[in-house]
Order: structure tokens, then sequence, then C-alpha cells
């Protein structure tokens, strides 16, 4: 038995340090790619380059339209998914009664979660642009994004509603509260973290996609406002860095748009964060 024990332990000291191992590489990994691009792309970024335009015939390169449209198209996406995604987790958690069903529609948004960015792109620029003729614009973009990131939405949040203890329901209902009500002032704000988190991961995902957005949002770099860039071709940062490392092979601009868009990521993540414990606290 002794022996069988000291096995053990040295087993599972084993797959600890095995674990702090694959988890010291990750961090490393994340920190070396971090300072690599900002060492690389950080001399890249000038005033010129973050305030003007793309222009032959200035004899400027600028990304100013793509910082907008990148901030665009996460606010269009964003103010759509939250209340479609939230809804539908809220629904399948609270209300439905036909769990089959419920299966059903959990096992369809793990597959949409699964399927590459480019069918997205694909299908998009045939629904959206063709279709319903929005052709290469910000709004069809913005609905492509939409179906792509709404599965991270309702499975996320659906996650956080079912990790509310259920007495907390309970309780709330024992003491009159109907049902939306309970749903509204006990089991949401105990499930902020996780809508939080489905939040950042979405828009992650909004703002290093560049494949679906392509051949919906299109490539444009003209400096439009939000309305006017709802209807015109719009390139996102992402877009700008394929063209600029592709298209382009401006490896130094290219650098330089990473760095942004980490910045850009780093911020409205933090934002996002701050709000939610904010609202937490409120509650």
């Amino acid at each position: 038995m002794e022996h069988l024990s000291v096995k053990r332990k040295l087993y599972d000291r084993g797959l600890r340090a095995l674990l702090y191992l694959c988890g010291a590489i990750t961090c490393a990994l994340l920190i070396f790619l971090i300072v690599y691009v900002f060492y690389r792309g950080l001399g890249g970024i000038t005033w010129e380059l973050l305030s003007t335009q793309t222009s032959y015939i200035n004899d400027t390169t600028g990304i100013l339209p793509n910082i907008l449209n990148t901030l665009y198209i996460i606010l269009l996406a964003m103010v759509i998914v939250l209340p479609l995604g939230v809804g539908s987790a809220i629904y399948l958690t609270e209300y439905a009664k036909n769990r089959k069903l419920v299966a059903v529609i959990e096992y369809a948004t793990e597959t949409l979660t699964g399927i590459p960015s480019i069918i997205f792109g694909l299908v998009g620029m045939l629904f959206f642009g063709q279709i319903f003729g929005l052709q290469y614009s910000l709004l069809s973009g913005g609905l492509t994004l939409v179906v792509m990131i709404l599965p991270t939405i309702v499975r996320t949040t659906q996650e956080s509603l079912k990790t509310v203890p259920q007495s907390y329901r309970e309780g709330a209902l024992g003491l009159g509260a109907g049902q939306w009500r309970m749903v509204r002032t006990v089991v949401l704000p105990n499930a902020i973290d996780g809508i939080v988190t489905g939040c950042i991961l979405a828009i992650g995902r909004i703002v290093g996609e560049s494949a679906a957005l392509l051949f919906t949002a299109g490539m444009g770099g003209v400096l439009n406002n939000f309305f006017e860039a709802l209807t015109s071709s719009s390139g996102t940062l992402s877009v700008a860095l394929y063209l600029y490392a592709g298209e382009y092979a401006d490896t130094k601009v290219a650098l330089a748009i990473a760095v942004i868009l980490m910045i850009i990521t780093f911020i409205i993540n933090l934002a996002a964060t701050l709000l939610g414990k904010g609202l937490k606290k409120k509650q």
C-alpha cells in the first residue's frame, strides 16, 4: 500500500510539473509573439500613418479609414449580436421546455463555431451582397460577422447562466418575483462574467477576421463616416494588414498595423472587463 501511495504521489507530481511546463511554454510563446511584433512594428507607427489615408497623388500611406472601419464594424456587429445571442441563451436556459430541441440547437451552434471563416465569407457575399443587394459594404460584412460570432455569444452565455445556483432562482420565485424579474435581477447579474467573456471572444474574432471581410466588406480605403461606410466598400485593419503584407509587400507597414490591432484589441477587452465588473458591483 505504501509503495502504491508513493507511486501515486510521483505520478501526480509528474502530471503537475507537465501542466506547469505546458503553461509556461504557452505564456513564453505569447510573450515572444507580442515582444517580436512590437519590436518590429512600433518604429513604423507615425502620425502620418495614423491620421491620413493612402493616396498615390499626395504620396501618403495612411490607415485612418481602416482604423475607423474596424471600430464601425465592431460597433455594428455587437449592437446586433448581443440582443440576439443573450436573448437566445436566456430562452434556451430559462424558458425552453423541449430539451431535445434545445440539444439540437446547442449542437448546431457548436457546429457553426467550427466552420472556416472563408465559407462564411462566401455565403455572406452571395446572401447579403447579391441576394439582398448590399454589395461590398460595411453592412454586408457586419451581418456576416454577426452570423459568425452568434454561436460564441450564445454558448458562453448559456454556460454562464447554468453556473448560477438553482437555489437563487427558487429563492427569487419564492419571494414572489416573476420569471422575467427573476432572470433580470438575479440570474443575469450573476452571469455577467460569462457574458463579458463571450463579448471579448467575439470582439477578438471581429478584429482579427480578414477572409470573410474580403468577400463582404471589401478593401476600400476611403475616409467615410459611419453611415457612408455602411453602404460602401470599407476595408478593416486586418484586411489592410493582408494587403500590405501580401499584395504590396510592405512589411514595415504591415507590422505597424499588427501593433495597432493588438493595442485596439487590448483597449477594447480591458474596457469590456471593467464594464462587466462595474455592472456586477452595481447589481
